[in-house]
């Protein structure tokens, strides 16, 4: 088996991924990889915060199909950029955010829920 990277997901299953995604758990991480292979530094950055606040928490690997979690991420949140983090079915940003809350000491009364 190949990958190839001009192959998609359809933009409605992205869209529909999402909204269960979000609607379905209380702290969702949308990042490019997975947790045991983040693919890129700001989402190892997001699955770290996250990872110190909380045991249990949703991902998502969005490098399926990337322009179409863009697209669907920034009906959510008006942001394209990736990782993104949901927290009772609301945006609270990218691995900058958290790790500003962290730094303020207030991450992990945000990944409460």
């Amino acid at each position: 088996m190949t990958f190839d990277p001009n192959q998609s997901l359809p933009q409605e299953e992205v869209d529909d991924i999402v909204d269960e995604a979000i609607e379905n758990n209380d702290v969702v991480l949308f990042m490019k990889g997975t947790p045991m292979m983040p693919q890129c530094g700001y989402s190892d950055k997001a699955l770290t915060l996250i990872g110190s606040q909380r045991d249990e928490f949703e991902t998502v690997d969005v490098l399926e199909s990337l322009d179409e979690f863009r697209a669907a991420l920034e009906r959510h949140s008006g942001w394209e950029t990736i990782p993104q983090t949901y927290v009772d079915g609301e945006f609270v940003g990218g691995s900058d955010v958290l790790e500003q809350l962290h730094e303020d000491g207030d991450l992990g009364a945000t990944l409460s829920a």
